[in-house]
C-alpha cells in the first residue's frame, strides 16, 4: 500500500493508489530505464531519475486515461470528458476465502453495495444457514469481538436478511454479473477499480477494443527534485519503480517554491527576508519597468513585505509615441490640477454630469439644428447640466418620446448683467443623439495630491503635473500636457528590493505577475538593525495588452449612446420617365410637385415660386437665366469629317436596297434605333429645370 514505506511500486501504481490529501509525499527512486544519472527531456523540463535520488510529489493532475484491451494487448486513450458508459466483467476465477473478496471491493459503501456472489457450498452460521447456490450482496465490514467479519444481504429471501460472515471463512466463490453501468470518471476515482475488467456497455465502430479493457488514468505528477530548485512535470507512465520513504525523510530538506499569492498568505513579521526567484515572470509582457528585465531565475530579491495598495490607471493623450499607460500609486508625491474634459456629443454630457454635479460646459462648435423643437448652438454658448427627461420633440414632421438633456442656456456677459442673466436664462432640451463640442468650465485652479483627487472628485477626469514626485529620480508623469485619469483600483503587492539597492522599493502586483520563489538562508544586505530609507516607485509604465486586459475584466456591460431617430421615407413613387421626345418636352413646361420634396428639410421645403412669377416667365422668355458660354476653344464649330475607314449607315442601306433585300427578322437599321435629341429641345430643357428650381 502506498505510504506504508515497504513496498516497491511501480510508478503508475502508486501515483494511481495515493490519497492526494496526504501530498507532499517522498519518493526514492528504485530501479528503471531512467537511472545512472541520464537526463530526459519530459514535458518541457529535465528529469534526472537516478536510482537513490528523492523526489517530493506536491501535486497530480489527470491528462487522459489510457485503456489496454486484455486480449490483443493494445491500448489507446480516451479524454477525460468521455461520455459512454462501461459494464464491470466479473472474474472467472473463484475466491477461496471471504477476506479475497473484501480486498478486491472498494471500501465506499455506494460501490461495494454493488458487489454480488454466491457460493457452491453451504455455509452453517450461528444465526442462519447459507445454502450452495445463494446469491449474497456484500455491504462493509465490521468487528465481532477479535473477528472481522463481512456483513452481507441475502438476496434470494423475502426479507433479505443481513448476516456476518467471519473473513476467515474457506470455500468456493463466485462475482455475479453487476447490472450496474460506470462513468469513466467513477473507475479513475476508485483505485481498487483500476485493477478490474471492462467493457463499452455499447459498442460502436470507434471503439478499437475487442475484448475486456484495463482502465488506467494517465496523470501528470508536479514534483520537486532533492537538491534542485525548479519545479519538474512528468507523466505518470514513466517506467520507474519507486519507494514511499515520507516517514523515514522528515530530516531532508526540499526547496519549496512560493507563487507571489502564497507570499501573500505569510505575516508581515516575517519580513525582511531574501527570496531567490525559481521561475521569472510568465506575463512580462504587462510591463515597461526597468527593473523588469531584471527579474530572472536566480536573482536574489529582499522582499519587505505585502499590503494592498489603491492604484490608479492612467493614460496620456495620443502623442508621437502614442498612447501610454500607466499605474500610478497612491503615494505618488506630485501635485496635480485639474484639466477642463471635452465632450463630443450630448450623451457624454449626460454621463459626465451624472458622476459630477453642477457641470458647466462651453460650446466651441456651432451646431446648427434642422429640427424645430431642437435648438441651435453657437460658439462660446455656455451650458448648465440640470437633468434628463424623457421628452416628445417634432422629427422630420412627426412627434416621437425620446430622452432629452435639460439644460440652461446663459446669455453672454458682455450684453447683460448677472441679475438679468438669471432672469433672462433659458432652459433648452438636447437629443442625447446630438453632436458638438463641448469644453468643461473650470473656476478651480488648485494642486491637489492623488489621494485628495480620488477623495474628493469621482473619476474619470482630466488632470496635468503641476509638481513633479521629487521622491522619484525621474517623474515620467512631468511631461505630458495632459493625463486621463479612469479609474481608481484595489491591488495585492508586494514590496521589493534589489540586494545591491534595498533602499529603492518597487511593488509587484500579484494579480498581473505569475512567478516562483523560494527562501534562502542568506542574510539582509544592511547592518542589523540599521534598516535603510526606503524610497519607494509610485509609476509603473504597462503596455497596450495590460491595458485591454484591464478593461476587460473591469469594465461592466453599460449600453451605448441612443442611436439618432429614424427619418421618414417617402412613401411617394416616381412616375415612368417617357421614351417619346415630345412626352418630355410637354412634361417639362408644367410644374408638377416634385416627388422628393417629403425629403427636403424644413427651410427648403418652404421655398414657394408665385403662380404670377411662374406665368410672367412663360409669358417673357427673356426673363429666363442666361446660357453660360462655352470655353473659347469650343466656341467655333468645325466641321466633323466622315470616317473613310468605316461605312456609313446609309450606305448599308443603299446596298442592301440595290444587291439583296434584307432577310426576315433582321432589323432593319433606321434613325429610330438611335435615340438622339434635338439640341434646342435640349436647352429648352435645362432652362426649364433651373426655373424648376
Amino acid at each position: 500500500m502506498a505510504g506504508s514505506g515497504a513496498e516497491v511500486l511501480s510508478l503508475q501504481e502508486y501515483i494511481a493508489s495515493v490519497d492526494r490529501a496526504t501530498l507532499p509525499r517522498v519518493l526514492q527512486i528504485c530501479s528503471g530505464v531512467y537511472f545512472q544519472g541520464s537526463v530526459y527531456e519530459v514535458s518541457g523540463s529535465e528529469v534526472c531519475l537516478s536510482t537513490g535520488d528523492l523526489v517530493k510529489v506536491i501535486d497530480i493532475e489527470e491528462l487522459a486515461v489510457s485503456c489496454e484491451d486484455v486480449s490483443t494487448k493494445e491500448t489507446f486513450e480516451l479524454p477525460l470528458n468521455y461520455k459512454g458508459l462501461f459494464k464491470l466483467v466479473p472474474e472467472v476465477l473463484p475466491f477461496s476465502t471471504i477476506e479475497e473478496i473484501v480486498g478486491l471491493v472498494s471500501m465506499d459503501r455506494d460501490a461495494s453495495a454493488r458487489f454480488t456472489f454466491t457460493t457452491c457450498h453451504p455455509l452453517p452460521l450461528e444465526s442462519c444457514s447459507i445454502q450452495g447456490g445463494d446469491v449474497l450482496t456484500f455491504l462493509s465490514v465490521e468487528s465481532l469481538g477479535d473477528k472481522r467479519c463481512a456483513r452481507c444481504q441475502l438476496r434470494a429471501y423475502r426479507d433479505s436478511p443481513e448476516v456476518l460472515i467471519p473473513l476467515s471463512y474457506h470455500g468456493e466463490f463466485y462475482e455475479c454479473v453487476n447490472d450496474y453501468n460506470y462513468s469513466l470518471q467513477e473507475i479513475i476515482s476508485s483505485p481498487r477499480l483500476h485493477t478490474r475488467r471492462f467493457q463499452f456497455l455499447q459498442k460502436k465502430s470507434t471503439n478499437p477494443a475487442k475484448g475486456p479493457l484495463l482502465l488506467s488514468p494517465i496523470q501528470q505528477v508536479q514534483a520537486i527534485m532533492h537538491l534542485r530548485k525548479n519545479i519538474v512535470k512528468f507523466p505518470s507512465n514513466l517506467e520507474v519503480d519507486v519507494l514511499d520513504v515520507t516517514e523515514q525523510s522528515q530530516d531532508v530538506s526540499f526547496i519549496t517554491p512560493l507563487s507571489l499569492e502564497e507570499v501573500l498568505s505569510k505575516p508581515n513579521e516575517e519580513f525582511p527576508t531574501v527570496y531567490e526567484i525559481l521561475e521569472g515572470p510568465e506575463n512580462g509582457t504587462y510591463f515597461k519597468c526597468q527593473w523588469m528585465s531584471a527579474l530572472k531565475n536566480g536573482q536574489h530579491l529582499v522582499l519587505h513585505g505585502h499590503q494592498n495598495c489603491n492604484m490608479v490607471l492612467a493614460s496620456s493623450i495620443m502623442g508621437k509615441k502614442g498612447k501610454q499607460h500607466f499605474l500610478i500609486s497612491e503615494s505618488y508625491g506630485g501635485r496635480l490640477r485639474r484639466r477642463p474634459r471635452e465632450f463630443t456629443n450630448v450623451y457624454d454630457l449626460f454621463t459626465a454630469s451624472s458622476r459630477t454635479s453642477g457641470l458647466k460646459v462651453n460650446v466651441t462648435k456651432h451646431c446648427e439644428s434642422l429640427e424645430d423643437d431642437v435648438p441651435s448652438l453657437s460658439v462660446g454658448e455656455t451650458l448648465e447640466v440640470l437633468f434628463s427627461i424623457q421628452k416628445q420633440l417634432n422629427c422630420d414632421g412627426e412627434q416621437q418620446i425620446m430622452d432629452v438633456l435639460v439644460c440652461n442656456r446663459a446669455l453672454d456677459e458682455d450684453d447683460e448683467d448677472d441679475e438679468e442673466n438669471q432672469e433672462q436664462s433659458e432652459q433648452i432640451f438636447l437629443p442625447m443623439y446630438l453632436e458638438g463640442n463641448f469644453v468643461e468650465k473650470l473656476t478651480d485652479n488648485k494642486k491637489y495630491s492623488l489621494v485628495d483627487i480620488c477623495k474628493h472628485f469621482v473619476l474619470p477626469m482630466d488632470v496635468k503635473v503641476a509638481v513633479r514626485d521629487s521622491k522619484l529620480e525621474k517623474d515620467p508623469l512631468g511631461g505630458f500636457s495632459a493625463l486621463h485619469l479612469e479609474e481608481v483600483t484595489v491591488e495585492p503587492v508586494v514590496l521589493a528590493s534589489f540586494p545591491d539597492r534595498p533602499d529603492v522599493c518597487f511593488e509587484l502586483p500579484t494579480r498581473w505577475m505569475s512567478m516562483s520563489v523560494s527562501l534562502t538562508n542568506y542574510p539582509l544586505p544592511w547592518l542589523e538593525q540599521q534598516p535603510p530609507e526606503m524610497h519607494r516607485e509610485s509609476v509603473y509604465e504597462m503596455t497596450d495588452d495590460f491595458y485591454y486586459e484591464f478593461r476587460k475584466r473591469t469594465t461592466l456591460d453599460m449600453p451605448g449612446p441612443p442611436r439618432p431617430p429614424k427619418r421618414k421615407k417617402s412613401t411617394q413613387r416616381m412616375q415612368d420617365k417617357p421614351s417619346s421626345t415630345s412626352t418630355a418636352t410637354q412634361k417639362s413646361k408644367a410644374v408638377p410637385n416634385p416627388p422628393s420634396m417629403s425629403t427636403l428639410p424644413p427651410q427648403l421645403d418652404r421655398l414657394t415660386i408665385s403662380p404670377e412669377t411662374l406665368s410672367g416667365v412663360q409669358e417673357n422668355p427673356d426673363m429666363t437665366p442666361p446660357v453660360l458660354p462655352r470655353k473659347p476653344g469650343s466656341q467655333t464649330v468645325q466641321k466633323t469629317h466622315a470616317n473613310e475607314y468605316v461605312q456609313s449607315p446609309k450606305k448599308d442601306r443603299k446596298k442592301c436596297k440595290n444587291n439583296k433585300p434584307p432577310t426576315k427578322g433582321m432589323a432593319t437599321l433606321s434613325d429610330s434605333d438611335h435615340d438622339y435629341e434635338d439640341i434646342d429641345m435640349t436647352v429648352k430643357n435645362v432652362q426649364d429645370s433651373i426655373l424648376h428650381y
